[in-house]
Formats: structure tokens, C-alpha cells, sequence
């Protein structure tokens, strides 16, 4: 039963209904990053360019260690209201805060003008093609002027200072909605008065976020992963790679031009699903990685993947094996996303 719901879930989705889920990790941990110099403390722990996004323009960004290792991914948005707002995960949290709260000291020490607030909101996830349209009725926004990776901040359902963000981690269109605790449970039960919404747990959402090709922390992407081999290159800013100015700098650099030793990437089979830790292996038997996540696909009806193979075996089309269940089966790389996103931008 809990399968089938699941999958029930996460066609609703990728169809016309709609899902609501926890943010980020449950609850994500959600902070403010306030003062003159708080773009410097963020650009002194991350890879992007915080100082180029506009007001209320977010990102995705990643926390780095000296040795280029991920310590967790977050989003960074610029807000209006003159700080930064910052979600990570809530499975992250200590060593997230831990690491702001240190920088936070060391450049008060030096004179800056920076601050960290730890924001106690909930956060609720509504995704599917028809979000915007469900959460139009109750907001006075336009929800058609905030595209993705953009927020604001409203009343929801008559619940005031919410934060929306149009994203979400599903590779569908939808918004992360920050809501005071004292309002959570009000929200939530305003939008499923909605026939059309639906309650959908982690396992939809971690079956969406591998079809469109989305890292889980800790799972496909951790302290020993380099942004470069972890695939995602494209999150470090121009200017940063540039300064070279940014934690594991000097290693994540020069892997954007030269070789590294393994990268992520996709991979389909058939037969029985793909599960993390399975062993990946050339066409001649060798092994050559792992796989990180793996499940069926409930949109292509197939199993897909994500993993880790030397870089020699990473280009899309090329045939492998993964060993389930001690049998090998056939499997090859696919380029990802597997299933085409549908992230709202303005036209």
C-alpha cells in the first residue's frame, strides 16, 4: 500500500493534481544573514556569486571545505528587506549553523557589520503544475511576475509574513513557502481544502527530485565530493573562479579544465531497480564505481540512477553493468535530467 501511494503521489506531480510536502529535509534550516558585509560572510563559505543576484533572486549554491569536499548544498536568496535569506538542510543543521555562526564571529572580530538570525519558521513545499493557480487564491500577489528562483514576501490564506520562493525539489513547477510556526497548520489545511492537493511524503519527492536529476546531500553528493565530480561545475559563479577566493578554491579550479578521477552521472536499466551501493562495472566486468540513489521511475516505467564511475566511462550512451542482487544486469549512462523539468520562467 505505502508503494503504490507513493507512486500515486508522485504522478500527481508530473499530471494535473498537486502535492504538498515538507521542504528541504522536513523543515529545512532557515537563517538570516544580516549587515553591510553579509555578502562577504556568504561569499567567504560558498561557490557562487552572491553579490551579482538582484533583489529577491535566489540560488543554489554549495558550502565547501578546503580540500573542495561539498558540506552541504542551500539556497541563497537576496532579499528586498536587506538580508540574505538562507535555507540548508535540516539534516545539515549543527554543522550549517556551527560553520556560520564561526565565520559570523571571525569577521566580527575584524570589524564587519554582520549578523546571523536563525529563522523558526516551518516550511511547507506545494508542487505541480497547477501550484501557482491553487496558491493564486489566496495570495493579492501575481504569482505570474515571480518566476523561478525568485520570492517575496505575503500573506498566505490570511496567514501574514510568509516567505514564497518559486522552487521546489521535484523539477516541477511550485513554491517552498516559509510560514511562522504559530501558522503552519492553518496554512497547510487552507490548501488541502483544495480537492486538487494532496499530501505526499519524502519517497514521492525523492523519486521526483532523481528524475530530474536533483543530489541528495549525504547521499549523491558529500564532504568528500568536489562540486566538479559531483556535476555540478555550473553553481560556481565566473567571477568566483576567477578570485579563486572561495573554501577548496585551489582544488575545484583546476578540476573545471583539467581531468578528474570520477564523475555523477545517470544511468537506466532493467529488471530489478538500482539501489545505493551497488556496485557499477565496465562492459569486461571491472568495478568501476557505485550507484549513490536508485529507484523506478514511475513517469518512464523504468529503473534510473545516479553514481559515480571513472571519468573515462561517463559519457552518455556508454554501456555497463550493475550488480543487483548478485546478478549483473545491463545498464547505460543517460544524460539528466531524465525526465524534462518544467520550471516556470517569465517569457
Amino acid at each position: 500500500m505505502q508503494r503504490a501511494a507513493s507512486a500515486a503521489a508522485h504522478l500527481g506531480f508530473r499530471g494535473q493534481a498537486l502535492s504538498l510536502v515538507p521542504g528541504r529535509g522536513l523543515s529545512g534550516t532557515q537563517t538570516k544573514i544580516h549587515g553591510r558585509d553579509r555578502v562577504k560572510l556568504m561569499e567567504s563559505l560558498v561557490v557562487g556569486d552572491i553579490a551579482e543576484l538582484r533583489p529577491n533572486q535566489g540560488t543554489l549554491s554549495l558550502f565547501t571545505n578546503e580540500a573542495g569536499g561539498i558540506l552541504d548544498d542551500l539556497i541563497v536568496t537576496n532579499t528586498s528587506e536587506g538580508h540574505l535569506y538562507v535555507v540548508s538542510n535540516a539534516g545539515c543543521r549543527d554543522k550549517d549553523l556551527a560553520l556560520m555562526q564561526d565565520k559570523v564571529r571571525e569577521l566580527q572580530s575584524r570589524g564587519s557589520d554582520v549578523g546571523l538570525e536563525v529563522v523558526d519558521n516551518a516550511l511547507l513545499a506545494l508542487q505541480g503544475p497547477t501550484a501557482a493557480r491553487v496558491l493564486q487564491a489566496g495570495v493579492a500577489d501575481d504569482l505570474r511576475k515571480l518566476p523561478f528562483m525568485t520570492s517575496a514576501v505575503m500573506e498566505v490564506f490570511g496567514v501574514p509574513s510568509c516567505r514564497v520562493t518559486r522552487c521546489g525539489y521535484t523539477g516541477e513547477d511550485g513554491v517552498e513557502i516559509s510560514v511562522p510556526v504559530a501558522g503552519a497548520v492553518r496554512l497547510a489545511t487552507a490548501l488541502l481544502g483544495n480537492p486538487e492537493v494532496k499530501l505526499a511524503g519524502l519517497a514521492a519527492r525523492d523519486s521526483l527530485r532523481l528524475e530530474a536529476g536533483l543530489c541528495l546531500y549525504g547521499s549523491d553528493i558529500d564532504e568528500h565530493t568536489t562540486p566538479v565530480e559531483g556535476s555540478l561545475g555550473w553553481t560556481l559563479g565566473r567571477r568566483r573562479r576567477a578570485a579563486m577566493d572561495f573554501p577548496g578554491a585551489a582544488v575545484i579550479v583546476p578540476q573545471l579544465q583539467g581531468k578528474v578521477q570520477r564523475r555523477r552521472v545517470g544511468l537506466t536499466c532493467e529488471g530489478a531497480p538500482m539501489r545505493p551501493h551497488s556496485p557499477i562495472l565496465s562492459a569486461e566486468g571491472t568495478v568501476i564505481g557505485a550507484v549513490t540513489s536508485g529507484c523506478p521511475s514511475p513517469c518512464l516505467k523504468r529503473n534510473v540512477a545516479m553514481g559515480y564511475v571513472l571519468s573515462e566511462y561517463s559519457r552518455p550512451g556508454t554501456p555497463l553493468l550493475v550488480q543487483v542482487r548478485r546478478q549483473q544486469q545491463v545498464a547505460v549512462v543517460s544524460k539528466m535530467p531524465f525526465v524534462p523539468t518544467n520550471y516556470y520562467t517569465l517569457k
